[in-house]
């Protein structure tokens, strides 16, 4: 997801760090997600303001906040059983 280099330049940032001098800084950075993009401003919008003591909590702050954009596919999961009547289970076939 921080391929474009964005992970580099927030590990690269000075910290303490708050999350609106990240806003600020790399806020016009674009994520590139499976399901489309966002940028760092609108991803940190989402959280309360915080104070990053290091590079490591920016970045989980930045992966925590995604959209399901990041997602593949909604309701998707490989290790339980989809609950009958789930609006995400398969139709039904019949052999």
């Amino acid at each position: 997801m921080l391929l474009n280099g964005t992970g580099d330049v927030i590990d690269d940032h000075e910290y303490p760090a708050t999350t609106e001098e990240l806003i600020e800084e790399y806020g016009d950075r674009t994520l590139e997600l499976p399901n489309g993009t966002e940028t760092v401003g609108d991803v940190l919008a989402r959280l309360e303001s915080e104070t990053f003591e290091n590079s490591e909590d920016a970045r989980f702050a930045v992966y925590s906040a995604v959209s399901d954009k990041a997602v593949g596919r909604v309701g998707y999961s490989d290790r339980d059983p989809t609950p009958v009547g789930s609006p995400y289970s398969p139709d039904a076939v019949s052999f």
